[in-house]
């Protein structure tokens, strides 16, 4: 189709010929994504399990080549797809007005030419007088469409309308009729070169290189080609997409949509589809990993920002973490490079599984390094744990939101929990959403901060929805001062606070206004220089009250929480690092470990909160 569309092409357009194009390039797209897992999940699976050597090495890097060529057909065949399916869609509407103008002029006995123009016939029309005259017909244009050169009066008639008789002016009845006719012809025509426009120019970008291997350039080629189909099919793609309803809502949508159309959202706007709470977890994870890769091929293109390339290496750690086993399963429920970085992973799926935890990590936690090999590995261990005690279990990293940084003032503040925690209680009412147990037992776990971003969360009317138990690690205060305000029940909210965890030790706002970077015991100052300065004079043990930074100790007796036995933990002075016993609950086993935290962790998350070993409150 081109520019020069006619109302006879239009009216003749069989739109099911898109739709049976766009039927083969699904096809072509989903053997594509089929043959990949099996080179991920098969072959070069069984190569990395059975071989070490220099060869398999080699092997499995023409293996991950295939990978990404299977991945870029998926991508490139899924949007010629999708353009083609927007076609006919958009043009049904166009095509409608038309026909039914044809149909109108047919009734009203009007002639429709070639150029779209419209003729009507003489009529006999009775003056004031009582007299009957005859009223030549015409021919009527409707706007943009061309015409044959012929002479038009102001009207656009080709023939008078007005009678010759002075003082009398005698219209033909067919003439406004006409007129409409047209008029419909050339809307509908004008909308529909505008969509062919639109789509022509959309599917002439999707070209790609010759050769056999993806490299960067395509991978970006691939990310300018997704965002010209996805703005040209808008319209298509946007009609139902329930981005302002609920996570219920959201599942009910999906589970509606054909298996071809949920695979044109997954190639076109797969970082939409895998942060929508709602959606079922092996769909997140599928479209997630489909926009990894060209995340990461953005980012590189960013020389020179420090930011960037540190995101940047936190995703490539991530996408060789996806490309390895995993046990339990990892599966990728959310990315992205805004703010500090985003990135949502579970291990083991938590659709499937009976007992789900989603654990918020805290002060400096970023898409970075140490979120990979550290703050990941918690939810991993946690995941393991549970899985001792009941095999239906998943535990969920979410950092969904801008934790605090130390190379900033907002841990002194609530707002980055305050921004935080409606986007952490979408995503447990997302969870809730999708599971498929009527039982479900649902766990929220705060770290550091962490832990004031949930309880800032739970202390919304209703709570967190979906929660069970809260699980407070290492925390500086929750923004309550009674565990019976955070929604589930006192005898539900559990606490593990070491004793050597200087940030279960910040005194309360009044005891430490200063700020918290700067000179001072440990490079320290504010309220952490005040606790190592306590913790040097050798009063740890007694920090003389239960008001901490951000509320009551989440240990004490007063906020009446069920607090769990944990290790002391390392001296923040004789151990070197003043954090380390606030980073160990999770850990079962290793230098700087806490088996005692992380048991009891695991048996809270695994719904066996009854058999944790308790501590004295402080």
């Amino acid at each position: 189709m081109t520019s020069t569309l006619t109302w006879q092409q239009l009216r003749d357009l069989k739109r099911s010929v898109f739709e049976d194009a766009g039927d083969r390039w699904h096809e072509v797209s989903s053997r594509s994504a089929t043959d990949r897992t099996r080179v991920d999940r098969a072959m070069s699976k069984q190569l990395r399990d059975t071989q070490e050597s220099e060869s398999a090495e080699k092997a499995l890097g023409r293996l991950q080549r295939l990978s990404r060529n299977f991945q870029y057909l998926h991508t490139e065949c899924g949007l010629v797809r999708t353009a083609l399916n927007g076609l006919a869609a958009d043009l049904a509407a166009p095509q409608r007005r038309l026909q039914q103008a044809l149909e109108d002029a047919a009734t009203l006995n009007l002639t429709v030419h070639q150029d779209g123009s419209v003729s009507f016939p003489a009529a006999e029309v009775e003056n004031v007088a009582g007299e009957k005259r005859q009223v030549p017909g015409g021919t009527v244009r409707g706007g943009r469409l061309p015409l044959d050169p012929q002479p038009l009066d102001s009207r656009g008639f080709t023939s008078p309308y007005v009678d010759s008789a002075p003082g009398l002016r005698l219209v033909n009845p067919h003439a406004a009729k006409a007129e409409d006719v047209a008029h419909r012809i050339t809307q509908a025509v004008n909308a529909a070169r505008e969509v062919d426009a639109r789509y022509a120019k959309a599917l002439n970008e999707l070209k790609a290189e010759k050769g056999l291997d993806v490299t960067a350039a395509m991978l970006k080629d691939a990310a300018h080609d997704t965002a010209v189909v996805r703005d040209a099919a808008d319209a298509y793609l946007a009609r139902a997409v329930p981005e302002d309803k609920t996570p219920a809502e959201r599942r009910a949508w999906w589970e509606n949509l054909g298996e071809e159309q949920r695979q044109e959202y997954l190639v076109i706007a797969p970082d939409l589809i895998g942060s929508l709470d709602g959606i079922p977890a092996a769909t997140r994870d599928e479209a997630n990993r489909t926009y990894l890769p060209v995340l990461i091929a953005e980012l590189a293109q960013r020389t020179g920002d420090d930011d960037a390339q540190t995101k940047l290496d936190a995703l490539r750690m991530i996408q060789d973490k996806l490309n390895q086993p995993s046990h339990p399963p990892m599966y990728l429920l959310g990315i992205g490079e805004e703010g500090n970085g985003r990135a949502i992973v579970s291990y083991g799926n938590p659709d499937t599984s009976r007992h789900v935890s989603a654990y918020v990590p805290g002060l400096d936690t970023s898409l970075n390094e140490t979120f990979v090999k550290e703050t990941m590995v918690r939810a991993q261990n946690t995941a393991i744990g549970a899985r001792k005690y009941d095999p239906s279990s998943a535990s969920i990293v979410w950092l969904g939101y801008d934790a605090p940084q130390l190379t900033n003032m907002h841990v002194l503040g609530t707002g980055d929990a305050e921004r935080g925690a409606p986007a952490y209680s979408s995503f447990m009412d997302g969870l809730q959403a999708t599971n498929r147990h009527s039982d479900l037992h649902l766990t929220a776990i705060g770290h550091s901060y962490g832990s004031l971003t949930v309880g800032t969360a739970a202390k919304e009317p209703g709570g967190i929805p979906g929660v069970d138990d809260v699980i407070l690690l290492g925390s500086p205060g929750v923004g309550v001062d009674r565990a019976e305000d955070l929604g589930v029940g006192k005898e539900h909210v559990f606490v593990g606070a070491a004793d050597n965890d200087i940030v279960t030790h910040l005194p309360s706002k009044t005891q430490g206004r200063a700020a918290l970077i700067g000179a001072g015991v440990g490079s320290l100052a504010g309220p952490v220089g005040t606790v190592l300065g306590t913790v040097v004079a050798g009063e740890i043990s007694d920090p003389g009250s239960d008001d901490l930074y951000f509320g009551k100790d989440p240990a004490s007796e007063a906020f009446g929480a069920q607090r769990f036995q944990t290790l002391t933990g390392p001296h923040p002075v004789t151990s070197g690092d003043p954090f380390q016993a606030h980073s160990n609950y999770f850990t079962p086993q290793g230098a700087d470990s806490d088996p005692v935290s992380a048991s009891n962790i695991a048996l809270i998350v695994a719904g066996k909160s009854g058999e944790v070993v308790k501590e004295e409150y402080r």
